[in-house]
């Protein structure tokens, strides 16, 4: 309940700024209009004739340049978000990627792997065990010998079918695998932050791992202003926090901090 209030609050925050930053627009497009008329009606009450068409074309190319000013300012947000939401869905198929390798090296060695090479290297070499659980009854020993009758127990007999390659069962023919740890869009030459690590739950010490990549690496090239508001998000809608990532090293946790929006499947 506390989680969720928290969140309700964070959301109302993000578009009470929404509404804020759109409000400011209104105002200042009619707070330009406005100008624009006084000025006008300054001019035609006070200003000589022959000077009139002077200081209106200039006046004309004044609301020209505002009018673009404002323009932009509503659309280079619209071109970023656009942009931003391309290249967002782009890193996720690489993140659940990474995911889906990650679950791999766990479900076999019972860990995950914090080494990128090492990571390529168990899907491109280690199997699965296909097991088949059934269920049976045998005589119990124990109880039959101290009864002197046959008393029987169920059990679980686990049966070994065989085993299906790692690479096979993930990726089929495609290489993908082998540039997953890349970052795909964004600044060049980078590569997602892998952590692995235990946190103690139940009595247990439980294997987690995250990965992940700043927001401003994917979004190098845009409105640093934009980049700083998108870092500082907190939405239902949107990718909370200054980071894209999957998993989580504060809690066993092994989905992306994306929303369905961006992909159905966190």
């Amino acid at each position: 309940m506390g989680t969720m209030t928290l969140l309700n609050k964070k959301n109302c925050r993000f578009v009470m700024s929404q509404l804020s930053n759109y409000n400011m627009v209104i105002i200042s497009i009619i707070a330009v209009i406005l100008l624009t008329v006084l000025i006008v009606w300054l001019i035609d009450k006070y200003i000589p004739k022959k000077y009139k068409s002077l200081i209106l074309t200039g006046l004309w190319a004044l609301i020209i340049f505002l009018g673009y000013i404002t323009f932009m300012s509503i659309y280079g947000e619209i071109q970023f978000n656009q942009e931003k939401e391309k290249r967002y869905k782009i890193v996720i198929e690489n993140l659940k990627d990474i995911r889906d390798s990650q679950l791999a090296h766990k479900t076999v060695t019972g860990k995950f792997q914090n080494n990128w090479d090492s990571l390529v290297k168990f899907i491109e070499t280690e199997k699965f065990t296909i097991t088949q659980r059934r269920d049976s009854t045998v005589i119990d020993k124990v109880l039959t010998s101290r009864y002197g009758v046959d008393t029987t127990k169920d059990i679980v007999i686990v049966d070994t079918l065989g085993f299906v390659a790692v690479i096979d069962s993930l990726f089929g023919i495609d290489t993908r695998y082998k540039t997953m740890m890349n970052v795909p869009v964004g600044k060049a030459g980078e590569t997602f932050k892998l952590e692995t690590g235990y946190i103690p739950q139940n009595g247990q010490n439980m294997a987690v791992f995250e990965v992940s990549v700043d927001k401003s690496i994917l979004l190098y090239d845009q409105d640093e202003n934009l980049v700083k508001k998108e870092k500082d998000v907190a939405s239902v809608e949107g990718v909370n926090g200054p980071s894209l990532r999957v998993g989580s090293m504060d809690e066993v946790n092994t989905n992306g901090n994306w929303p369905k929006n961006y992909s159905s499947e966190q």
